[in-house]
């Protein structure tokens, strides 16, 4: 399939390279209308040839999407994304249409003669006007989309969950009974307080440090991100979210997860990639792959960047809440 891809490309290189020199050499040659019309019906050739490929992708290509959004807040990429496409792919559809298929109907004769007009106020208004208004609906349920992971109200009550980053590793810091963090800054980095909590805020006492994301399937979830080194990118994909981890700063995100882990492996996309991927496997004679949610970094930290991953597992809340209560404290680690 890729092989073909780039096939396509080399093709596609030459022949406009030969095109090009064509023209170069011809310059001073009248086309005649036998020219023409070869052109004109290599133009039609062509956009079959392009229709073609454009339906073959969309089928073919399909596998290599991620499947449905994990989270409740990612359904709203995933319609944006969707309005998105289809909006590009019809106009891209007629406008090749328009171009390839007026390059046939109205390719050179000597008989017939073109029509020239300066402008024409009515097309200018349609095409300001329209894509203008499109654009502002676009970016206007975007700007709402983002507000819907971004901002949380009071009322909502979510989890508080720190996530840390360093290279190359992920740690992160569950908020206590108080649902509250205590302080943390690079400064009081020392020994085994690898996140530089400040252990002497209240509210860092009942923190919880772990080495993988649990989270509740249902439950509003805030995430904290910190950097303590260079620019790092928190990318969960399924859940459709991302956020930059800056050094000195602290940025965030929020989302609600509508899958457990369990029930995302039985997603049939999920099923049909897993299925491909473990076929690649077992011919290298590699473990076989099982799903699992990821956070990874989407930056280019360093040597280390690719590895850069941590297991996000999304369970019941009665699970969750067992996994944490086992989980010790700052205080009864740091002493």
């Amino acid at each position: 399939m890729l092989a073909l891809f780039y096939i396509f490309i080399a093709v596609a290189l030459g022949v406009s390279f030969w095109q090009i020199t064509r023209v170069m050499n011809l310059r001073s040659v009248i086309a005649t209308d036998k020219d023409n019309d070869t052109q004109g019906k290599i133009a039609l050739g062509f956009l079959a040839f392009l229709y073609a490929m454009m339906i073959y992708c969309l089928i073919a290509m399909n596998v290599l999407m991620l499947p449905e959004s994990a989270s409740i807040e990612g359904e709203h990429d995933d319609r944006l994304f969707d309005i998105t496409f289809w909006l590009i792919g019809i106009v891209q559809f007629g406008m090749q249409f328009v171009i390839f298929y007026f390059s046939y109907k109205y390719r050179g004769n000597k008989d017939r003669k073109a029509l020239f007009f300066a402008d024409s106020h009515k097309l200018e208004l349609i095409w300001t006007v329209i894509p203008a208004v499109t654009i502002v609906l676009l970016i206007g349920y975007g700007l709402w989309a983002w507000n819907n992971v971004m901002y949380v109200g009071d009322d909502e009550n979510p989890i508080v969950i720190e996530v840390y980053s360093q290279q190359f590793r992920w740690d992160a810091r569950y908020a206590g009974a108080d649902n509250e963090l205590g302080l943390g800054n690079v400064n009081f980095i020392k020994g085994i307080n690898t996140m530089g909590v400040d252990m002497s805020d209240p509210k860092s006492q009942d923190d919880k440090q772990v080495t993988e994301l649990y989270l509740p399937k249902g439950k509003k979830i805030l995430f904290k991100f910190r950097s303590q080194d260079v620019l790092h990118s928190a990318y969960m994909p399924h859940f459709r979210a991302q956020m930059n981890c800056v050094p000195g700063m602290v940025t965030q995100f929020a989302f609600t997860p509508k899958y457990t882990t369990e029930e995302m492996r039985e997603n049939e996309e999920v099923k049909a990639k897993s299925a491909g991927i473990n076929k690649i496997r077992r011919a290298k004679g590699e473990d076989p792959y099982i799903f699992d949610y990821l956070l990874l970094c989407n930056k280019i930290c360093g040597a280390s960047h690719y590895n850069m991953q941590m297991k996000i597992t999304v369970v019941e809340e009665a699970d969750y809440n067992k996994w944490l209560s086992e989980q010790k404290t700052l205080a009864q680690v740091i002493k």
